[in-house]
């Protein structure tokens, strides 16, 4: 790789730092092209994306961003995931990882905040931000369902009594 390709990489690298929601690094020695495949298409489905980068690029680009505190993760065969969803690279990972043991979860990064294993896992395990939005729609328009049954509720009442009334007097 030259010098021209070195910057490239470590500019393409220091966008992901930067622009990424959270990014999980793992140890991925002993994966198969087809496992490595599997990962990267579970990845893609979910809005996620992988990078393996030689880790001395990885560091440099990692200088000046958010996230510079992971700089101690990148030792040995790593890969990214990284997404602008903070949860979905985490899950995707945490996922795989418990169906193949030769990934191995280091931490990651959410903003400023370097996480272990542990808080990959914890992490994972939070709502992602579709399901936020949608708990929140919901809390929006429940008091306006609500409302919209308790206007109806005494027509259907009124209807009810006279529909009664009708059946009394034909009775």
């Amino acid at each position: 790789m030259d010098r021209a390709q070195k910057e490239a990489v470590v500019e393409e690298l220091g966008q992901i730092f930067s622009d990424s929601g959270a990014v999980v690094v793992c140890h991925y020695a002993g994966l198969s092209v087809a496992e490595m495949s599997d990962y990267r298409a579970r990845m893609r489905a979910a809005g996620a994306s992988v990078r393996v980068a030689k880790n001395r690029l990885a560091k440099i680009a990692l200088e000046g961003k958010p996230c510079e505190g992971m700089k101690s993760l990148l030792i040995g065969q790593t890969v990214l995931g990284y997404a602008e969803d903070p949860v979905a690279a985490a899950k995707v990972t945490v996922e795989y990882a418990k169906g193949n043991a030769k990934l191995v979860i280091l931490g990651g990064a959410i903003g400023t905040t370097v996480m272990d294993e542990a808080g990959v896992k914890a992490l994972a395990a939070s709502p992602s931000r579709e399901e936020v939005l949608a708990s929140i729609v919901g809390c929006i328009i429940s008091p306006a369902a609500n409302l919209a049954g308790a206007i109806g509720a005494p027509a259907s009442n009124i209807a009810s009594i006279l529909t009664t009334l009708s059946e009394k007097e034909a009775a």
